[in-house]
C-alpha cells in the first residue's frame, strides 16, 4: 500500500467512527436525555432501548466488532501463516479500528444505562479503550521494520549514517557551519537515567532547538533549495534515530508493563460479554430472526 494510499485508508476508517458517533448521537439524543422512568413513554423507547430493534442490533454488531478486532489481530501475530498476509502495523490500525467503533456501537446499546454485571463488563471495555490508545503511543515509539517487527539497538545503530562525514564529503559548506552542524547531531545517546521523562521532554525540546539553528546555518549559506532539503533531511532523520535509540530500552519495558493492564481487562470483557450473551438469550430475548 502507497503512503497516499494507507493515508486514505486510515481518513475513511476515522471518518466512518466519527459519523457513526455523530449519526447515533443525533438520532438518539432526545431519548438519551429522558430519565429512565420516562423512556418507557418515549417514541423511540421501542427502536433504541437496549432490547429494541436499533438497540439490541447495536448489541450484536457491536460485539461482533470487538470479537474480531481482537481475534483477528492475535491471529495475524501468532500463526506463521498469516506472516505474508499484510503488515502487521497496517492489522493493527484495523484492530484499532474496530476495537473503537465496536464498543461506540455498545455504548449507544445501553442506551446510557449501566448496571449489575453487564457495567463491569462496560467498564472493563472503556479501560481496555483508553489503554489501547496509551498502548498505541507506546508501540510507535518502539522503532519497527516495515513489516512490524522489532528493531534491535543494534539494528539501530547500524542504521545510523555518518552524517558529519557526508556532509563534508558532498557539500560546500563552510568550517564554521559544519562545524555548528556536526555538533548539533553528536550528542551522546544514554540509555539508562532515573529520571526519564524529564530528560526525554528536554531532549525533545533541545532536537528542536538544534534543528532551528541548522536551518539558520544553511539559509546564512545561500545554498540551492534542493542541498537544502537534502541537508535538513539528514540532520532531522540522525536527530530522530538518535531519540529512538535513547528510548527504546524504555519504551520496550513500558509496553510489557502494558501488557500486564491491558490483556486482563479485555479478558474480563469478553468472558462478562459471553455470559450477558447466553442469559440473554436464556431469558428469551430475540432480534430480527
Amino acid at each position: 500500500m502507497s503512503k497516499s494510499a494507507h493515508t486514505i485508508f486510515i481518513g475513511i476508517l476515522i471518518s466512518i467512527v466519527f459519523i457513526t458517533f455523530i449519526t447515533l448521537t443525533y438520532k438518539g439524543i432526545s431519548y438519551y436525555r429522558t430519565s429512565i422512568e420516562e423512556r418507557f413513554y418515549h417514541p423511540d423507547n421501542n427502536l433504541l432501548k437496549p432490547s429494541g430493534i436499533l438497540g439490541h442490533g447495536l448489541g450484536i454488531v457491536g460485539s461482533l466488532l470487538i470479537i474480531i478486532g481482537v481475534t483477528s489481530y492475535m491471529a495475524r501475530k501468532r500463526y506463521r501463516f498469516l506472516l505474508r498476509l499484510g503488515i502487521l502495523r497496517h492489522w493493527l490500525e484495523f484492530h484499532i479500528f474496530l476495537c473503537t467503533l465496536g464498543p461506540i456501537l455498545v455504548l449507544f446499546h445501553t442506551a446510557y444505562k449501566f448496571g449489575g454485571l453487564v457495567a463491569i463488563s462496560f467498564w472493563s471495555m472503556v479501560a481496555v479503550f483508553l489503554s489501547g490508545i496509551i498502548g498505541r503511543f507506546i508501540y510507535i515509539q518502539i522503532p519497527r521494520t516495515i513489516e512490524g517487527q522489532e528493531l534491535s539497538l543494534n539494528e539501530l545503530r547500524e542504521m545510523k549514517s555518518d552524517v558529519a562525514g557526508i556532509l563534508k564529503n558532498s557539500y560546500n559548506l563552510d568550517e564554521e557551519s559544519y562545524n555548528i552542524i556536526s555538533n548539533s547531531i553528536k550528542k551522546k545517546v544514554e540509555l539508562y537515567h532515573s529520571n526519564a521523562l524529564i530528560r526525554f521532554i528536554r531532549k525533545y525540546f533541545d532536537d528542536r532547538k538544534s534543528l532551528r539553528t541548522v536551518k539558520s546555518i544553511l539559509k546564512k549559506n545561500k545554498l540551492p533549495k534542493p542541498e537544502y532539503k537534502q541537508i535538513l533531511n539528514l540532520v532531522d532523520n540522525d536527530i530522530k534515530l538518535n531519540r529512538k535509540i535513547e528510548r527504546l530500552d524504555v519504551m520496550q519495558n513500558l509496553f510489557k508493563y502494558w501488557h500486564v493492564v491491558h490483556s486482563p481487562f479485555a479478558l474480563v470483557m469478553l468472558i462478562i460479554m459471553v455470559i450477558h450473551v447466553g442469559v440473554t438469550i436464556a431469558f428469551g430475548y430475540r432480534w430480527i430472526f
